[in-house]
């Protein structure tokens, strides 16, 4: 089980999104039917939680304030497909992957629970077969994706069963489902790596947190970061380097599902789905003095955020796991000092998509601009620096995507020069000293799918598959005198 990292609501906001797939777990022999696992109506059961065959799923946040919710499909019944439940499942151990679960309306105070007042007995709330989707729950923090292989026994807090992964199919059946659900800023846990990092949030009704003054977006985290790095052996007092700036994200989770007619026609899994991560990105920072020579890229993270927001796709709720590691990366030879500031603005996209009889393929898009940008270069030498995160996104405590988003600033410089770009975008860049200078901007995005992406219940992935490196770079100015 994760360690569960300390929570700062108070502090942070979502992320959003991304995300991927359980790996699909094997599922035991239901066994034969005896009265002790008799299936029941669910008493919080609601037909009308199902939606129409024909009409896709909603998909969207689950109500913050809203206790765990938890959908159940009865193969036996129904149809096999999911509904709404009022069922909880009090407690789950993952080494014997046994929960316990309860009625609806039972407060888990008598041992036993399914005798009436007549003496007869009552079914069980749960049964061999059953397949259960929670919210996180007592044991279960990344939510639960499980089908009951044995009931065991009455407890005082409820039924206690075996349970054996499971995957999303024998959920969402031949249903359809497509969408973008952002991230609650304010549902992030941070965890801070270096002293002088600071995080914001915004939300309506002002609610905000983070230092004062400070501007975000509603739905937007931003992470404030100011250090020192490495300063090249020998180089004055003056030229002591450090980094400073922020990065500010809008994170949202992708989500689609398609049990069609082409999952009918192979008898099992969906036609095609998806997850992924995406958000508008914005970031801006400082970089100066003279940094040390490096073999390889010099990076530090400062930050690591967390959050497991929960989607409604029709009755079913899908937790999401969304982690967020911000970092910067500096690389330089040691021979020139700089004093450079940049502003990037665009968004991202990183996930994987399936598509019955042609797999798993990876979904990796970013669309940045640069802003206006300052530079000072003083003697011969270059720089590369960059301010980004790496996203991770799975479902039900799996990950299934992870990438590296990367927007950076490049120098070269010969002889010794100083370069100004200015505000308009067709304005010539004012060049002093003497010498010559190029500078670049760029973005980079690479990233995996691995093995859990099989949580939806497609083909299991024999190897992980590379995202793809997206690289652009894109000239900002040069200059000769």
């Amino acid at each position: 089980m994760r360690p569960r990292k300390r929570p700062l609501r108070a502090l942070v906001p979502a992320l959003a999104a991304s995300a991927l797939f359980l790996a699909a777990g094997c599922s035991a022999d239901p066994g034969s039917h005896s009265p002790a696992a008799e299936r029941i109506p669910d008493a919080g059961t609601s037909a009308t939680a199902t939606a129409d065959k024909d009409q896709p799923l909603a998909v969207a946040a689950a109500p913050a304030a809203a206790p765990a919710s938890t959908a159940v499909a009865r193969p036996r019944t129904g149809g096999g497909r999911a509904h709404k439940s009022s069922l909880k499942v009090r407690s789950y151990d993952s080494r014997t992957r046994r929960a316990v679960i309860s009625a609806a309306g039972s407060g888990g105070s008598s041992p036993s629970p399914n005798v009436t007042p007549g003496g007869t007995a009552a079914p069980r709330p749960a049964a061999i077969g059953d397949v259960i989707a929670s919210a996180p729950a007592p044991g279960a923090p990344d939510g639960l994706l499980v089908k009951v292989t044995k009931v065991i026994d009455e407890t005082a807090e409820g039924t206690e069963v075996q349970t054996a992964p499971t995957t999303l199919d024998t959920l969402l059946g031949d249903s359809q489902a497509k969408g973008t659900v952002p991230v609650d800023p304010a549902s992030f846990d941070v965890e801070r790596l270096l002293p002088d990092v600071k995080v914001s949030w915004a939300k309506t009704r002002d609610i905000h947190s983070g230092p004062e003054g400070t501007r975000v977006p509603l739905g937007s985290l931003r992470v404030d970061v100011a250090t020192k790095v490495a300063t090249a052996e020998g180089a004055p007092a003056s030229a002591a380097a450090s980094v400073s700036g922020f990065v500010q994200v809008a994170p949202e989770v992708d989500f689609s599902y398609d049990g069609g007619a082409s999952a009918r026609s192979t008898g099992s899994g969906p036609g095609a789905a998806s997850l992924g991560v995406s958000g508008d990105w914005s970031s801006q920072w400082a970089l100066k003095g003279r940094v040390a020579a490096s073999a390889k890229p010099y990076r530090v993270p400062f930050a690591k955020l967390h959050a497991d927001p929960v989607i409604q796709v029709g009755p079913v709720p899908v937790v999401v796991n969304l982690d967020l590691t911000c970092y910067f990366e500096v690389s330089a030879d040691g021979g020139v000092t700089v004093d450079v500031q940049q502003n990037f603005k665009g968004d991202f996209k990183a996930g994987g998509t399936f598509v019955t009889g042609k797999g798993w393929t990876p979904v990796s898009e970013s669309h940045m601009a640069s802003t206006p940008v300052r530079t000072s270069v003083t003697a011969a030498g270059r720089v590369k620096a960059a301010l980004g995160v790496q996203p991770s996104v799975g479902l039900y405590g799996a990950v299934g995507v992870s990438a590296d988003l990367a927007p950076y600033l490049r120098a070269e410089a010969a002889g010794t020069v100083t370069g100004t770009i200015p505000a308009g975008s067709h304005t010539k860049p004012h060049i002093g000293v003497t010498g010559a200078w190029t500078l670049y901007g760029g973005v980079d995005l690479s990233g995996t799918l691995v093995l859990q992406l099989s949580v939806f219940g497609t083909s299991v992935l024999q190897y992980p598959i590379p995202l793809g490196t997206l690289h652009r770079e894109w000239k900002l100015a040069d200059g000769k005198v």
